[in-house]
């Protein structure tokens, strides 16, 4: 399973060794700004701060440990000037995303400015040379200028934080694929580039290793997922009560079969289950609990959403696998669902999670329970990853609000009303212009920041078509 996790940060902070002896003062008050700066900043990330490097080999060593270490991402802030040739080396020989911090001590220059607070507040002359000396070795670091003590700058270090952590955690990501879904293009691109790029493990499996699980469920496991059923749904008077057992025991198959192989998630096409013939059901409800749970899902083997998904989880939480089912241009929304799988943890906290009984007869199978839920009112994040050749990859994210709507007793499944920022014809018209696929991952609130962030450090483009 993927949860968040908080980040290691390692923070390089430059001056020069200048004032040492002359002015000791100097570098203590510089090495005190930075432990303020980690001490407003510790709820964001675990930071290493081995001290002030104020020469090129203090650097090297610096930079090096905290690769030998597997950090997560580094920090750089210039507490003064410090030449910019003397990072090149280091960062010559870095894997890890950078960030420039253009901060100082105090925010303001005020009439009682004196040679003190000069000296001690000449951080952006600094920081220039050393973001010139990093664009020419081919990084482009996410940057922010900013008063340090503002929760702008809090808030954006944590989201950088979270996305380098993310990027490095979807490196140990092992996800599991059940065959694709033939002919459907947008969810096709290059495995070997997706790996190289992302560092996400993606095998082929067969259904085979679910059906061997599926004889080692005991009636307890099942009696106990009932319960927990029972805890975060309405379940409907008439669902049979086989047919609620049996997606019970699909599900632990499943995750005992993941759990087993190590796997962060699973994406299945659905005509494998009805080619393959012995699993009875589609396994609709085990997507949507195991999504709760931490995995990531995708249908019809869409890797890519399945990636995006698994970063989810990792980067924000709760992310909800869906695709714009249908266009309301009189709500100027569009309306999400699927077949009925989704992260339930998105619905609504004023109204129940229903489980019904759900004919469905795409697959040939009996019918699956499968829960019925709108998505959480108010501002909502929706995001396509896009393979475009090679190791080109493009995020293309809209924001908008979800919509306060009845459910639709017609619609089988999870469904809600997504109103764009800009309009859904506009939206829509941008969405395709980019690329954007038909299958998308939702999340409450407002969190293109941290996807550009994400973007940013994983060096694919970023597209927000509601601005």
């Amino acid at each position: 399973m993927l949860n968040l996790v908080k980040p290691r940060i390692g923070i390089l902070a430059l001056m020069q060794g200048l004032y040492d002896e002359s002015q000791p003062e100097i570098p203590a008050n510089q090495t005190r700004f930075v432990e303020d700066v980690i001490e407003q900043l510790k709820d964001t990330a675990e930071f290493v701060f081995p001290g002030l490097s104020k020469e090129r080999e203090h650097t090297e060593r610096i930079v090096k440990g905290f690769n030998d270490h597997e950090l997560d991402g580094i920090m750089i802030i210039n507490t003064l000037y410090s030449p910019g040739l003397r990072i090149v080396q280091a960062f010559k020989k870095n894997n890890l995303p950078v960030m420039l911090a253009n901060i100082q001590p105090l925010p303001n220059v005020t009439d009682d400015w004196n040679w003190s607070y000069l000296t001690t507040n000449q951080g952006i002359h600094g920081i220039q040379d050393t973001s010139n000396m990093l664009m020419r070795l081919g990084y482009q670091p996410a940057i922010i200028t900013e008063d340090w003590k503002s929760d702008k700058f809090k808030e954006f270090v944590k989201n950088w934080a979270m996305a380098a952590g993310t990027a490095n955690a979807l490196r140990r990501c092992r996800l599991a694929l059940m065959q694709k879904m033939q002919n459907m293009g947008d969810i096709l691109g290059d495995e070997v580039a997706f790996f190289q790029k992302f560092g996400i493990e993606v095998l082929h499996e067969g259904v085979g290793q679910v059906v061997a699980e599926l004889a080692n469920v005991t009636e307890e496991e099942i009696d106990k997922q009932i319960a927990e059923d029972q805890k975060n749904f309405e379940i409907q008077e008439d669902m049979p009560q086989s047919n609620h057992r049996y997606a019970a025991k699909l599900q632990i198959a499943f995750e005992k079969f993941l759990q087993k192989k190590s796997y962060d998630g699973f994406s299945a096409n659905f005509m494998v289950f009805e080619e393959d013939g012995r699993i009875d059901q589609l396994p609709i409800l085990a997507a949507c609990n195991m999504m709760a749970k931490g995995y990531a899902y995708a249908a019809e083997g869409d890797v890519h959403i399945m990636a995006l998904m698994a970063a989810g989880h990792l980067l924000i939480g709760n992310p909800h696998f869906t695709e714009m089912y249908s266009l309301d241009y009189g709500r100027d929304a569009c309306m999400f669902a699927h077949m009925g799988e989704g992260n339930w943890k998105v619905a609504r906290k004023d109204r129940p999670v229903t489980l019904i009984d759900r004919p469905l007869d795409i697959g040939n199978r009996d019918n699956p329970p499968t829960p019925i839920f709108g998505a959480e009112l108010g501002t909502t994040t929706v995001a396509s990853l896009v393979p475009i050749s090679g190791d080109q990859y493009r995020l293309v994210v809209m924001k908008g609000e979800v919509l306060d709507t009845d459910i639709i007793p017609g619609i089988p499944m999870n469904h809600t009303f997504f109103k764009p920022d800009n309009g859904v014809k506009d939206a829509m018209t941008k969405w395709l212009r980019y690329g954007g696929t038909h299958h998308q991952v939702l999340w409450t609130g407002d969190w293109v920041e941290r996807l550009e962030l994400l973007c940013n450090v994983l060096d694919i483009e970023f597209v927000d078509v509601s601005r």
